[in-house]
């Protein structure tokens, strides 16, 4: 059976995901937003940065996440930015498919990662990442425009927010632009921790 199709995203509580441009990704703001994921076991060891680092429900939702995903799907714009902070070990570890514009051979990292190029459309690039995921999920990674496409077009199964307390004022909005008249949210989980709170829900067709 084929598994869901999620994204999971973290959001600053005035409901932005990523500064407006790319070269501000690792600044303040977005620094200040990803803060409860740095300390955490699960992503020091994914990212090789050391042994130790926090247990906890944060951790387990991090290693969950990770292991649930068989395959991703990302946006131009993210690629382009990862493709510069990224370690050589990109931390994703499975088929990672493209939607560009753009042909290109697939460029494959080590530890599993290959990324796919895909210039014909986010169904065709979902269904290639499908057939990669197998039984497994298929994560859509980001950004914020990828994201609302695949939400707009009825193919999002589930997604979980974490919200981080910080404002960001201005930036990508996670849900700017959605089709509010054909999506229905139904809640799945509410989680909270000293640093964040982590909001699920499955999506249905309204």
């Amino acid at each position: 059976m084929a598994g869901k199709v999620f994204f999971s995203v973290s959001m600053s509580l005035d409901g932005f995901i990523a500064p407006d441009s790319p070269e501000e990704l690792m600044g303040r703001q977005w620094m200040e937003l990803q803060r409860w994921v740095f300390p955490l076991r699960f992503f020091r060891e994914n990212l090789k940065l050391g042994r130790g680092g926090e247990e906890g429900r944060d951790n387990d939702i991090a290693r969950e996440t990770f292991e649930r995903t068989g395959a991703s799907v990302m946006g131009k714009r993210m690629f382009d930015a990862g493709e510069q902070m990224w370690p050589e070990d990109a931390p994703f570890h499975t088929q990672v498919f493209v939607v560009t514009h753009e042909k290109r051979d697939p460029w494959e990292r080590p530890g599993g990662t290959t990324f796919h190029f895909v210039d014909d459309g986010i169904e065709s690039a979902l269904d290639q990442a499908r057939e990669a995921a197998g039984d497994r999920d298929v994560r859509i990674a980001g950004g914020g425009a990828t994201i609302l496409a695949y939400v707009n077009a009825g193919l999002v199964d589930e997604f979980t927010i974490t919200l981080s307390p910080v404002l960001f004022g201005s930036g990508i909005r996670l849900f700017e632009g959605v089709d509010a008249g054909r999506v229905a949210l139904e809640p799945v989980r509410s989680e909270s921790s000293p640093r964040v709170t982590h909001l699920t829900y499955a999506v249905r067709e309204r």
